[in-house]
């Protein structure tokens, strides 16, 4: 073969791959069919919103306070503005004395696509998979988790935007911490029947006989 033919059996390998990869900018632990669900997401919020949400799924090893704002930097030649990075580093070290790992951060190209979102929830939906004591592998929680969070960060960011995804996952959690809510409510009404509504209630309904 001469050298412009190999060149273009090299591109016909590798276009689909690029092609394939628009919002996953590091991958060391998704699996096939996690990295499927992110890039569906990823390009329908961009086509509904306009803006680009990216991953970077790290096996790094970063120290005690490592930068990850600074990190991101390394990957600005392969995004658009504007955009939101989620960092997920499963090795990084919290804090060398307790020897925990494993941090989630959340990039904003610009302090207005900060208030698009809540970062606590985002983070919540993906490190509570993690944490959580299941069946599953550890390779598995990654990828749930970093599925979880990709989801939870372009669901709010469509929202905000007052755009309803199709591709995104219900988050459990978020549906039990709702129904959590209305039980609550539900109770603290009962009490208030108990013990305040319905006494008072049943004094005026005396008083009128």
């Amino acid at each position: 073969m001469t050298k412009v033919q190999v060149r273009y059996a090299l591109l016909a390998l590798l276009l689909p791959l690029l092609l394939n990869a628009a919002h996953i900018l590091k991958d060391d632990l998704l699996r096939p069919e996690a990295s499927k669900l992110i890039e569906r997401m990823g390009d329908e919020l961009f086509s509904k919103t306009g803006i680009n949400e990216y991953v970077v799924a790290t096996n790094e090893n970063f120290p005690e306070r490592f930068n990850l704002v600074a990190y991101s930097k390394k990957y600005e030649g392969n995004v658009s503005k504007p955009y939101v990075m989620l960092i997920f580093a499963p090795n990084a070290i919290i804090t060398q004395k307790s020897g925990q790992k494993g941090r989630v951060a959340l990039i904003p190209s610009s302090d207005v696509l900060r208030k698009l979102y809540t970062k606590s929830d985002v983070m919540d939906a993906t490190i509570d998979v993690v944490a959580s004591e299941d069946k599953n592998t550890k390779e598995d929680k990654f990828n749930i988790g970093i599925v979880q969070g990709f989801s939870e960060l372009a669901d709010q960011i469509a929202t905000s935007k007052n755009v309803k995804l199709k591709t995104t996952i219900p988050n459990d959690t978020r549906t039990i911490i709702g129904y959590v809510k209305i039980l609550v409510f539900i109770g603290t009404f009962f009490v208030l029947w108990i013990f305040i509504l319905r006494p008072l209630w049943m004094r005026i309904k005396n008083g009128k006989q």
